[in-house]
């Protein structure tokens, strides 16, 4: 590891206690590693919930396609944020059941509000 610096932390007796089983149950070798582990996963999350940040993911739902008007639906959702929603794969799971995986990119803060929208997905 290029550039490695050591650092000393105090923490509370009981929280290290409850970080070493953290590490025991996690399969980690030492703290180090999984004090790494929890910083860049802080600052991956913190870099992604950013509102203007550009971002890749997926929305996956599972519907029963007798449901009324649902797939001319969700299609009109697709079509109205055509510019987030880049591909939509669907999957056949049963006779009733369909999951369907919705890749999506932006910003953050515009594929948040589509993928949480109750209003788009409902």
């Amino acid at each position: 590891m290029a550039g490695l610096s050591r650092t000393g932390v105090s923490i509370d007796a009981a929280l290290l206690q409850e970080f070493d089983r953290f590490i025991a149950d996690k399969g980690y070798t030492n703290r180090s590693e999984a004090l790494r582990d929890l910083i860049r996963d802080h600052l991956v999350t913190t870099s992604v919930l950013a509102p203007d940040s550009q971002v890749v993911g997926t929305v996956t739902l599972i519907y029963d396609h007798h449901s009324r008007l649902l797939p001319e639906k969700l299609t009109d959702i697709q079509h109205q944020h055509h510019t987030g929603i880049i591909s939509t794969v669907p999957a056949h799971l049963d006779h009733d059941t369909c999951l369907e995986v919705v890749v999506v990119k932006g910003k953050s803060r515009l594929i948040q509000n589509l993928a949480y929208s109750t209003d788009a997905w409902s």
